[in-house]
């Protein structure tokens, strides 16, 4: 690559880390910007035909739709409850449980988000807790920032094993069937078994990684929006935090180990959930004082003229969690009904480009229905669901510019293989020059390669498409065990999730804080290295 060529393949990730970060401006101006000079830069020095560009911006377009239909769904669930007092008592709840924010954060963001993320996946986690955070009284911006941090080592098994079932074993294929190189690995053994060594080993170098995210947690909670802006009181909670830390990665380790990729993170959530819940209740190793915000750093919560029993108020997530868990088993035939219906555009503008997207099986749809569902059950009139509609529909607007160009722009880069210019697509040949300067060290390297892979394409099971069968054969050309590396490519794509701008403005849009993406993203940007970074030296030793 010559130089220019290397700043093209850096544009979608360079202009986001400018625009966002440096210049802090809103998503809503940085992605239209980023996707231009991403348009512009591939047509010109990458060579990629207008034709090719226009079917990936269309692509990204009807992904994006699929997107924003998800965040709909988490705004509109959030209002409803808001209107029908749902959320005060689920408030209430929390504090009866302990009055400590450094737990209720915990249980909430780490446990119930992973719980969230083994039955949905793609950026559903956040939605769903970052509100949950603001009606106990957190500031938006902890709740956003900490709900993305939390939901990294679940992504592994995001909806149900996606990440590893679809995303790495697609990603080794070439073509219609596995790449020579990997047959050769397999020796004629089927990929399942094999995945599952793989969903074994991330697991178990993340027990040494994603067993401290509570206490991360926790301590940037204290730190940055804290009275006292203090690391000690995150720290003085460190052997609960490490204890809610064991009690996910555990029992997903264990399950991935006996059962596979598709249940560790729905298992581990639960069990993690049963185990620490009453734990906390009890004060098990938890300081006497609880810790909270100062008065003034607190949300309020509209004033409710009844108190809604607990149960009734909890009803719409549990009725949520309840039709994501058996949508999503094979054994049952709703997964197979709901997806049955597609829309999309096959060979878009006569280009190989092709995507598909199942409205009725994504959780927005999910969403919708627990929405009505929660209308009846909580005796909501015809004019008040409706002006949660109109309500929720008008903060869609920032989103809708945001991901309408984010997306976009990563298709673009992605589809970028096809070109005039003999190259490779934008991520490979980045990859390739990252690997070529690495050599044996790449351990430390692939990691990064994973996180980048979801922070371009918003999706660790994307990024395992991408990334996979390079990974395998850089780990072939250096002698390395494949299984450790692709796993590294795991927990990287997992690390990545802190910092990818789709989940980010959805999360983001959720409560109201549209255009603040950049401070979200210098917050999620340290936790995130410090992923990467224990994963790879922890596959360096491995190695």
């Amino acid at each position: 690559m010559t130089f220019l060529q290397m700043l093209t393949a850096l544009t979608p990730v360079v202009a986001v880390f400018l625009f966002l970060v440096i210049l802090r401006l809103s998503a809503t101006k940085a992605m239209p910007i980023s996707l231009a000079a991403t348009a512009v830069l591939a047509f010109f020095i990458w060579q990629v035909p207008a034709i090719q560009i226009s079917a990936a911006i269309i692509e990204g377009l009807i992904i994006a739709v699929s997107i924003m239909w998800i965040v709909f769904g988490a705004i509109l669930l959030l209002n409803t409850l808001k209107k029908s007092g749902a959320m005060d008592s689920i408030r209430n709840g929390f504090t009866q449980i302990t009055a400590d924010r450094r737990v209720q954060l915990i249980i909430i963001a780490w446990l119930f988000g992973s719980f969230i993320e083994g039955a949905a996946g793609f950026g559903t986690p956040a939605a769903i807790a970052a509100p949950l955070l603001v009606a106990l009284g957190f500031p938006p911006l902890a709740a956003v920032a900490l709900a993305l941090i939390a939901d990294s080592s679940a992504v592994s098994f995001g909806a149900v094993g996606t990440p590893i079932i679809v995303g790495v074993n697609q990603g080794l294929n070439q073509g219609s069937s596995l790449a020579p190189v990997v047959q050769e690995e397999l020796g004629g053994a089927a990929i399942g078994p094999y995945l599952q060594e793989v969903a074994s080993t991330a697991v178990f170098i993340d027990l040494f990684i994603g067993t401290f995210i509570p206490l991360i947690l926790v301590v940037m909670l204290t730190r940055f929006f804290g009275e006292n802006r203090s690391w000690k009181e995150g720290f003085q909670i460190a052997p609960f935090a490490i204890f809610a830390g064991l009690a996910f990665t555990v029992p997903a380790f264990t399950v991935a180990t006996l059962l596979g990729p598709e249940f560790p993170s729905i298992i581990g959530g639960l069990v993690g959930l049963m185990i620490v819940v009453p734990a906390a209740k009890k004060g098990f190793l938890l300081p006497k004082k609880a810790w909270d915000f100062a008065a003034a750093d607190q949300v309020k919560a509209e004033a409710v003229t009844a108190a809604m029993p607990l149960w009734k108020a909890w009803l719409p997530y549990l009725i949520v969690t309840s039709l994501l868990v058996l949508t999503r088993i094979d054994a049952l035939p709703l997964k197979a009904w709901l997806r049955e219906v597609q829309v999309g555009w096959s060979n878009i503008l006569g280009t190989e480009i092709t995507t598909y997207f199942e409205p009725f099986y994504l959780p927005g749809t999910i969403f919708l229905v627990a929405v009505l569902l929660t209308a009846m059950l909580h005796s909501l009139r015809v004019k008040a669901v409706g002006s949660v509609f109109s309500q929720s529909a008008k903060t869609m607007v920032g989103t809708a510019i945001a991901l309408g160009t984010a997306v976009p722009m990563v298709r673009i880069f992605i589809n970028s293989g096809v070109n005039g210019a003999d190259l490779l697509s934008m991520p490979l040949e980045l990859a390739d020059f990252v690997s070529a300067a690495a050599g044996t060290n790449w351990p430390l390297v692939a990691p990064i390669i994973g996180a980048l892979g979801s922070f371009i394409s918003g999706s660790a099971t994307f990024s395992s498409m991408m990334f996979s069968l390079f990974q395998f054969s850089v780990a072939d050309q250096i002698g390395a065990d494949p299984r450790v590396v692709l796993a590294l490519q795991v927990l990287g794509a997992n690390a990545g999730n802190m910092i990818c701008v789709l989940n980010m403005v959805a999360a983001a849009s959720v409560v109201n804080l549209t255009g603040k993406e950049g401070t979200i993203i210098r917050m999620t940007l340290v936790p995130m290295m410090f992923y990467v970074t224990m994963a790879g030296v922890i596959g360096f030793i491995l190695l």
